[in-house]
């Protein structure tokens, strides 16, 4: 019959084994998540930039942007006379 004294140093052995396992998987996910925090800034960093050629516009410089519609209004022309060619031709 085996000794209580050799059975826990055999699960203390089976402990440990383990342990190294985890801190051996634990290290490998912190790598991919670094790797991955570092791309999320490069993706970040190179869409904060222009793209070549493309003017940045100056600050206090108006910026024209299409007019939002949030819904279709019964009898009412979203687009005023005379900014599309053709509209409201009379």
């Amino acid at each position: 019959m085996p000794s209580v004294m050799g059975l826990l140093e055999e699960r203390e052995r089976a402990a440990r084994q383990r342990v190294e396992v985890l801190q051996a998987e634990l290290q490998e996910a912190e790598a991919t998540w670094e790797r991955f925090v570092i791309d999320r800034q490069t993706v970040a960093e190179v869409l904060a930039k222009p793209p070549v050629g493309e003017e940045v516009p100056q600050a206090g410089v108006a910026v024209e942007r299409p007019a939002r519609v949030a819904g279709a209004v019964p009898g009412v022309d979203p687009v005023p006379c005379g900014e599309a060619p053709g509209h409201c031709a009379r």
